[in-house]
C-alpha cells in the first residue's frame, strides 16, 4: 500500500471513529456537562449607590439574576436590557426561599448561564447565603463572592454614628443569654441588628447584663434609602419614645432595624449628614419622561428626594414629512453653515430620518453643530456628533444666542442655518439669527401632543397630597399635568421654573410656592432645595417636627411663601 493510501485509510478511520460509525469502534468519554457560574453578591443596606463597581460588572453580565424583593430594585436597574429575574420563594412543604434559589442557580449554571444571586447586605455575613454558597461547591458549581456593604456598619454611618474602637455586634435573632452578658458587662458600643418590634426589648437586656438605663442609643429603620428614619433615646426610654412617636406598627411583620448603644451615638446632632438633606425623604413629580429627566432626577436624588417622572406630553412624526425630508438632504449637499438643535427630541428626530436614509454621522462633516444644553449634547455625542457651541452660561434658546456668532461673508461661506424643532416652539431663536444675519430654515421636526393618563395610583396620588412637590418646566407641563391627572392638592409644593409657567400655574388654581431665579430646570431643582432647607430651619426654630409637605393634615390650609 502506498503512502498516500495509507494516509486515506487512517483519515477514513479516524473520521469514523470519531462520528462512531466505525464497525465496532468503542464509544468515547460522555460529553463534559457545560458549566456557568453563581456570583454571590452584596447588595449592601438598600441605598443602589453603595453597590461596588465590581457588583455592576457583574450585573452588566448576568445572564439571570436572582434576588430577593428588597434589593430586585437595587440592583436591577444595573443588568442588562431583557435579562431573565427570579425571586426565590418559600413553597409551603418543599423548600425554603433560600433552598429554592439554590436549586434556581445551579440548575441555571449547569445549562451554561452567568448567574447572580443578590443579597441584602454582605453574603459573607448570612448564614442562607453560606449555606448556598456550600451547595454550590458541593455541586460542583464555579462560584464567586463580591462582598458588599453590611448594614451594620453602612445603616450607622448614614444615621450619623460614627463607629470606632471597641465595638461589639449582636444579632439579635440568634443571641444568647451569654451574648448579652458579655456586651452588656462592657463598655464597649454595641451595634444590634434587630427589628423595630424587638428592640425595647433588646435595650431590656443589655439594662438586665448591666449597661446603665440612661445609655444613649440610636434605632435607624430603612437604613441609607430615603424613607429612613432614626429615633434617639436611651436604653430606658426608648420604648416610651416609639410609643410615643407611633412608630411601632400594626402586625404586618417585623421591620429591620439597626440600633447602636453607647457614646458615638451623642454625636448623631452634628454628624447626621443625610436624614438632613435638603429635601430629604420629599417626593417630586417631575413631568417629564426618564430619559429626559435623567440629569434632573439626579439632581433631586443628591438633595435626598425621591424624583417620580410623570412624561406630560408625547412626541409624534410631522404631519407632512416633506420639509423634513429636504432639510436632510440640503444638510448631505452642503445647503447649510449649521445646525442648532433645541431639545434631545430633535436629535433623535433627525437621527432617525438619517437611519430611514442609511446615513450616520459622518454626515454632519463639514457642518457647524450647536446644541441649546448638556443633555442635548450628549444625546449627539452618543449619536457619534461633538457639538461645536452648547451656552456658556444660561442653558437655553436665549443662551445660545448670546454665544451665536453673527454672519461673516468672509468667513462663513453659506449663511444658512437648519433648525429642526417641535411644533410649539416660540420663535425666539429664529428671530434672533436672523438679526445676527442668518438666513434659517425652521422646520417641524415633530409633533408634541398631550400624553396618555398615568397610572390610577399616580393620578390619586397627585390630587390626594402623596407628592411633596411639582417642578414645572414650562406652561404647557401646568396644562397638560392638569388635564391628564388632575389639579396637585394644596399640601403640594409647586415650583415653577419662570413667571409665564407661574401664571399658568395660577391660571389653574394652584399657588406657586418656589420661583427658579433663572429659566433652567437645574436652577429650578436648587431654588425647590433652598426652600426645603429654609422650611427645615423655620421648623427647628418653632421647636416643631421636622415633616415633609405630604405629611400634613389633608384639607389643612396653605402655609405663606418662605
Amino acid at each position: 500500500m502506498s503512502p498516500t493510501a495509507a494516509a486515506a485509510t487512517n483519515t477514513t478511520t479516524t473520521a469514523d471513529a470519531a462520528t462512531g460509525s466505525s464497525a465496532g469502534a468503542a464509544e468515547g468519554p460522555p460529553p463534559l456537562p457545560v458549566l456557568g457560574h453563581v456570583t454571590f453578591l452584596g447588595a449592601g443596606p438598600g441605598d443602589p449607590g453603595l453597590l461596588t463597581l465590581r457588583a455592576v460588572e457583574a450585573l452588566a453580565r448576568a445572564d439571570l439574576l436572582v434576588a430577593d424583593q428588597q434589593v430586585l430594585d437595587v440592583v436591577r436597574t444595573h443588568a442588562r436590557a431583557g435579562v431573565d429575574t427570579a425571586e426565590p420563594a418559600f413553597t409551603e412543604g418543599e423548600l425554603s426561599p433560600s433552598a429554592a434559589a439554590t436549586k434556581l442557580c445551579t440548575a441555571s449554571a449547569r445549562t451554561g448561564k452567568r448567574v447572580v444571586r443578590a443579597i441584602a447586605g454582605d453574603p459573607g455575613l448570612d448564614p442562607q447565603a453560606a449555606a448556598e454558597m456550600l451547595a454550590c461547591a458541593h455541586a460542583g458549581i464555579p462560584f464567586e463572592v463580591v462582598p458588599g456593604v453590611a448594614a451594620a456598619i453602612g445603616v450607622p454611618a448614614y444615621a450619623g454614628v460614627p463607629l470606632s474602637g471597641d465595638v461589639r455586634f449582636v444579632d439579635a435573632a440568634a443571641a444568647s443569654t451569654r451574648c448579652w452578658s458579655e456586651v452588656g458587662a462592657s463598655d464597649a458600643t454595641v451595634v444590634v441588628s434587630t427589628t423595630l418590634q424587638t428592640v425595647a426589648a433588646n435595650a431590656a437586656e443589655l439594662v438586665s447584663a448591666g449597661r446603665k438605663p440612661d445609655t444613649p442609643l440610636t434605632v435607624t429603620v430603612a437604613g441609607t434609602t430615603t424613607r429612613q428614619r432614626t429615633w434617639t433615646a436611651t436604653l430606658a426610654t426608648i420604648a416610651a419614645e416609639l410609643k410615643a412617636t407611633k412608630a411601632l406598627p400594626t402586625p404586618e411583620g417585623p421591620i429591620a432595624a439597626i440600633a447602636v448603644v453607647g457614646e458615638p451615638t451623642t454625636q448623631r446632632d452634628l454628624l447626621s449628614w443625610f436624614e438632613t438633606k435638603a429635601l430629604f425623604g420629599w417626593k417630586v413629580l417631575v413631568p417629564r419622561t426618564k430619559e429626559q429627566a435623567v440629569s434632573l432626577s439626579d439632581q433631586l436624588r443628591s438633595y435626598g428626594a425621591v424624583p417620580h417622572e410623570v412624561p406630560t406630553i408625547a412626541v409624534e412624526p410631522p404631519r407632512t414629512p416633506q420639509q423634513m425630508e429636504r432639510a436632510v438632504k440640503g444638510l448631505v449637499t452642503g445647503r447649510y453653515e449649521w445646525i442648532a438643535f433645541t431639545s434631545v427630541n430633535a436629535v433623535k428626530a433627525v437621527r432617525e430620518k438619517f437611519e430611514e436614509y442609511g446615513l450616520d454621522a459622518r454626515a454632519f462633516a463639514g457642518i457647524k453643530v450647536a446644541a441649546v444644553g448638556e443633555q442635548t449634547a450628549r444625546a449627539l455625542v452618543d449619536f457619534g456628533v461633538k457639538p461645536d457651541l452648547v451656552p456658556s452660561g444660561e442653558q437655553s434658546a436665549a443662551g445660545l444666542l448670546e454665544d451665536w456668532p453673527p454672519y461673516d461673508p468672509v468667513f462663513d461661506p453659506i449663511d444658512r442655518v437648519f433648525l429642526p424643532r417641535a411644533d410649539i416652539a416660540t420663535e425666539t431663536l429664529v428671530a434672533g439669527l436672523v438679526e445676527l444675519g442668518w438666513e434659517v430654515d425652521d422646520v417641524t421636526a415633530y409633533r408634541t401632543v398631550r400624553a396618555s393618563p398615568p397610572p390610577a395610583e399616580t393620578r390619586e396620588a397627585i390630587k390626594g397630597g402623596g407628592f411633596d412637590a411639582v417642578l414645572f418646566t414650562s406652561s404647557s407641563t401646568v396644562r397638560n399635568l392638569v388635564g391628564i391627572a388632575g389639579k396637585p392638592h394644596n399640601v403640594t409644593v409647586i415650583a415653577c421654573i419662570g413667571p409665564a409657567t407661574a401664571k399658568t400655574a395660577e391660571e389653574h388654581g394652584l399657588r406657586v410656592d418656589v420661583m427658579a431665579p433663572e429659566p433652567s430646570v437645574h436652577a429650578l431643582a436648587q431654588a425647590l432645595a433652598d426652600f426645603g432647607v429654609r422650611r427645615r430651619e423655620a421648623a427647628v426654630a418653632a421647636g416643631d417636627p421636622v415633616t415633609r409637605p405630604s405629611e400634613r393634615r389633608p384639607g389643612s390650609r396653605r402655609r405663606a411663601r418662605v
